[in-house]
């Protein structure tokens, strides 16, 4: 392993010729930020011009209460993005992105395993059945890091979610693929590309660990990730795109509760150094993580050159 490692910080990954970059976006993380979520999202699409978004369609959100589903505001996001020719990754589950991870809706959340999965199957119906024929929609991402022991979730069933992934694909005829996102360093991918059409893999580079009690700089090549792709292609004949590229901090504390000082995790020169290892993992595809930070960042704290640094890429 030892000489794998160091032959990896010394190969240099084929750079992808044209990468799909995106963004993700979250209504609730938005909100939580002290935003409105709506100009947030309108920025995004119009001022930094992404034309790929993966927007969290939060279980909490769509069914507030049993059985009772009120789809305005993803509605609202997907016909936003359909009106641009922006093109939509649909993450859908009891786990989607930002915090707490598992966006339980009250009225689910003592109801048992059991009845949760079962309720979980009929969320899972009604999205795809409501969005399978928009124009707007690429894939499918069934859960978030799913597999990933990370957030405040009930339960983790591997074989829940196989049969979540094969219930989307028979309700949607297989026409978008399915991905399944796992951590990127804390993983080899295989659980996830035995399950998905797509492997997603996360891309961090610097973190807060709160059992060391400081940050530290992940002591991983890029290489390291075009090498786990490799073996995903051969041995699963599935690609591998990156879904979360950091671009955002991962402070002590919830970003929106840490002080815009505490940021110690991003500047601009670590935004930029992120940016150019992604492109050297050889992925072709990659979205962005810290979209409403970085308008949170621009209005509210007077500092747009993360969302200057953003709109130069996309451009």
């Amino acid at each position: 392993m030892a000489i794998t490692m160091g032959f990896l910080y010394i190969y240099k990954a084929p750079i992808a010729k044209n990468i799909t970059w995106g963004a993700a976006f979250s209504q609730k993380h938005a909100v939580d930020m002290g935003l409105d979520w709506r100009e947030t999202y309108l920025a995004l699409l119009d001022d930094l011009k992404i034309r790929n978004v993966k927007i969290a369609a939060h279980w909490d959100l769509i069914e507030p209460r049993d059985s009772e589903y009120d789809f305005a505001d993803l509605d609202w996001q997907i016909d936003q993005a359909a009106a641009r020719g922006v093109k939509v990754v649909l993450v859908i589950g009891m786990k989607t992105p930002r915090w707490p991870e598992c966006h339980v809706p009250a009225w689910a959340k003592d109801i048992g395993k059991q009845k949760q999965q079962e309720k979980i199957l009929e969320m899972l119906k009604a999205v795809v059945l409501r969005y399978r024929d928009n124009d707007a929609l690429v894939l499918w991402q069934v859960e978030n890091e799913p597999l990933f022991p990370y957030g405040q979730c009930p339960w983790k069933d591997k074989e829940f979610l196989a049969k979540e992934v094969r219930f989307v694909q028979s309700l949607d005829g297989r026409i978008h693929p399915v991905v399944i996102s796992d951590s990127g360093e804390g993983s080899w991918w295989f659980n996830a590309a035995r399950i998905a059409d797509i492997v997603g893999v996360t891309m961090y580079r610097r973190a807060y660990f709160h059992e060391l009690k400081t940050y530290i700089t992940y002591p991983i090549p890029p290489a390291f990730y075009w090498f786990k792709a490799k073996i995903i292609g051969l041995v699963f004949k599935k690609p591998v795109i990156c879904v979360e590229l950091q671009a955002e901090p991962w402070a002590a504390n919830q970003i929106y509760d840490a002080g815009v000082n505490d940021a110690k995790t991003m500047t601009v020169k670590q935004l930029k150094n992120n940016i150019e290892f992604a492109k050297n993992t050889g992925f072709g595809t990659i979205y962005l993580w810290g979209a409403e930070w970085w308008y949170w960042m621009k209005e509210k704290h007077n500092q747009p050159q993360f969302w200057e640094e953003i709109k130069a890429l996309f451009e």
